[in-house]
Parts: C-alpha cells; sequence; structure tokens
C-alpha cells in the first residue's frame, strides 16, 4: 500500500451503509452474578451483532487488502486489546504470510516520533474506549508515515474512529466492568473475520460463524474446580502458544486485575528458557492449548512441568494433569476464545473466594489513559 497506490480520502472508507446502527438490549441479565460476568455472558449476542453489522465492512476490506496487500502489518494496543492483537497475530502470519508488528504507544507520546516510515503497512489499532492519548498519537504518527489504518473500536463515537480509513464497530455494547470481557473477545472475533475476509479462506469463515453458539456453550463449562485450588496461591503461570498465547496473556491479566494473584503469561517455547526454573512441587500451572501444530509441543512441555511436581490444569489432556473442560471437535481458530470465555466465568468466584469483589479491582478504573 505505497503513497501512490493509497486510494484519495474520499475513498478509503466503505459505504457509510455497510454498518448496521448498533442495538443492544438494554435489560440486564442475571442481576445476581458481577458485571464482569453478566457482561461476559453478553458476548454471544454481540459476536453475532458483529457478524451482521459489519459482513459488508469486512468484505469491502478483504477485497481491498486481497488487491493491494500491505507489506506488513502493525497492530498498537494496551492491555486486553493487546492481548486480542497477539491472537490476531499470529492468524495473519500463519495464514497470510504476512509479519505482524507491535508498536508501542509510548513511541509516539513520550519520544516524541512524528512519524515512522510505515508505507506499504496496515495499522491496526485496537481498544474498547478509543480514548487513551498515547493511543492516538500513534495513529496520528502510523498515518504520518504512510500506513493505512484500521481501527478495532467499541466506542464508536471515540475520537480514534476519526482518525482511521476503515473502522470496525467491534458491537460489545457498553462495558462497564474495569475487568474487560466481552470487547476482548469481540477484538478477537474482528481479527478472526479480518484474516477470512483477506485470504477468503472458507475454513476461518466457518469459523466465525460458530463462534457466537460456541462462546454460549463454553460459557456453560465449568472451570471453577480448577480455579478454585488458587483460593490460597501466591503466585502461578499462564501458558499457551500460538494463538493461545494470547488467551493465556488475558487470563494472567484477569488474575491480576480481580484476585491480586501474581500470575505471569508465557509461552510454552518461552517457558523453558528460564521462568522453569521456578517450577517447584505444588507450584500452580493453567496451560491453555489447541489442536494444531503447537498442540504436541504444548503437551511436552507440560508433561515436563507434571514430572517437576507442578499442579497443572491443561486444556490438552496430559497423563498426570488435570483436564480442564474444553468443547469437543472445536476449530482451533477459536478454541483459545472459548477457553478465555469459560475463565471469565470461573475468575469471578476465586476472586469472592479471595474476599475481594472482581467488579472493583484495586487502583484501577475502566478508562485508562495513559500518556
Amino acid at each position: 500500500m505505497s503513497d501512490a497506490s493509497r486510494p484519495a480520502p474520499s475513498s478509503t472508507r466503505p459505504p457509510p451503509e455497510a454498518v448496521i446502527p448498533l442495538r443492544v438490549d438494554p435489560t440486564p441479565k442475571n442481576p445476581s452474578l458481577p458485571a464482569l460476568a453478566r457482561e461476559a455472558a453478553e458476548a454471544p449476542a454481540a459476536a453475532r451483532r458483529q457478524l451482521e453489522r459489519c459482513r459488508d465492512t469486512f468484505a469491502y476490506l478483504g477485497a481491498r487488502l486481497r488487491r493491494t496487500p500491505p507489506r506488513f502489518v502493525v497492530t498498537c494496543a494496551r492491555g486486553s486489546s493487546d492481548h486480542a492483537a497477539v491472537y490476531g497475530k499470529y492468524l495473519i502470519e500463519t495464514t497470510l504470510g504476512r509479519a505482524v508488528a507491535s508498536l508501542g504507544p509510548s513511541v509516539a507520546s513520550v519520544y516524541n516520533t512524528r512519524s515512522l516510515d510505515l508505507r506499504d503497512a496496515l495499522f491496526i489499532a485496537v481498544s474498547q474506549s478509543g480514548q487513551s492519548p498515547d493511543l492516538l498519537r500513534m495513529t496520528e504518527a502510523a498515518r504520518a508515515g504512510g500506513a493505512v489504518v484500521l481501527g478495532f473500536i467499541n466506542d464508536e463515537a471515540s475520537p480514534l474512529t476519526a482518525l482511521c480509513d476503515v473502522h470496525i464497530p467491534l458491537s460489545a455494547g457498553p462495558e462497564h466492568s474495569v475487568a474487560a470481557t466481552k470487547s476482548y473477545l469481540l477484538s478477537g472475533l474482528a481479527f478472526l473475520q479480518l484474516v477470512a475476509h483477506w485470504s477468503d479462506s472458507a475454513e476461518l469463515h466457518d469459523a466465525a460463524r460458530r463462534l457466537p453458539d460456541a462462546l454460549e456453550a463454553a460459557g456453560k463449562l465449568d472451570w471453577w474446580p480448577a480455579l478454585a485450588t488458587l483460593k490460597d496461591a501466591s503466585s502461578l503461570y499462564v501458558v499457551g502458544r500460538g494463538s493461545g498465547l494470547g488467551a493465556a496473556l488475558e487470563m494472567a491479566l484477569k488474575l491480576k486485575e480481580t484476585c491480586r494473584l501474581h500470575a505471569e503469561a508465557f509461552s510454552t517455547a518461552e517457558v523453558l528458557h528460564g521462568p522453569l526454573g521456578l517450577v517447584r512441587p505444588g507450584f500452580p500451572v493453567l496451560a491453555l492449548g489447541q489442536e494444531d501444530n503447537a498442540a504436541q509441543g504444548t503437551r511436552d512441555v507440560v508433561q515436563r512441568m507434571v514430572e517437576l511436581g507442578a499442579s497443572v490444569h491443561t486444556a490438552l489432556p496430559v497423563p498426570g494433569a488435570q483436564t480442564l473442560p474444553t468443547l469437543p471437535d472445536l476449530p482451533a481458530a477459536i478454541a483459545p476464545l472459548c477457553q478465555v470465555q469459560s475463565f471469565y466465568f470461573a475468575v469471578h468466584q476465586l476472586a469472592t473466594a479471595r474476599g475481594l469483589n472482581p467488579d472493583a479491582p484495586a487502583h484501577l478504573r475502566k478508562v485508562t489513559e495513559t500518556v
């Protein structure tokens, strides 16, 4: 997408009617549950909304990217949005063969880099609020550097939306829980739809269509027995690989936010490069996984942890480890998102068991405006 081939501003956006107005049922569901769990329960309906509302925009975007593909892709996000971008990174790299890099927003906001050479690049900004000053500055710098800017944004009236050549509304609806849930899952779906339409992969289109029902089913799986073992824990590892690494990062963050647990996320490959030295008898580990090329390597690492005496709960069955409930015959592309959904319905119980309010994490607020 060189400057010469980049369309004029009037033609960079899909027709305005391509995005259907957002309509959300305001009636609260399960009012006895904390907001974190209630909003996680809204994710399947929100996923259906995104599939319906953004179909034409994604079709436009996919055709455009096939016609004028970027040389590389850059993502920019923080927190849960950045974890969704890690999930998207693996989808893009393994499906489309395009390198994906993550840019730190502080490059523009703190170090005053006014532009980067991002000619022929696709820049993807991911945000629930679209308000953080550092993300806005980095997006401005990306535009100045020649990138085509795509936004995955939940707040459609945010200033970030106005900076994008094309924006995809996450369609999650209002999210009040400080610990994000449905906006993370909907960001993951946006990446999945992007790659499905860009590659025109029938397999990924099918995975995206199946996600709403799969999230609904995943929310009914009981991960509480596994998380209950962490009631008195002080630290643990959450591990995953490939598209599952973003899920591991997201779970570790939620354990920090809501349960004040020192949870560290690692790739199952990276954990062998030092972190394995902390594993000892009884050390807790949550091991995620999906049935793809990374599955056997993940099983091998989990087996090694079991041999060291770790207390492992794993999504991929391994002798000596406790198996987490997962959905059978699930496309590998959506397995990590479904595992996160199952986790969301148990983590609030762990927070409560530890004497904490999952809707009032210490020292945090919903919109974090970093500079």
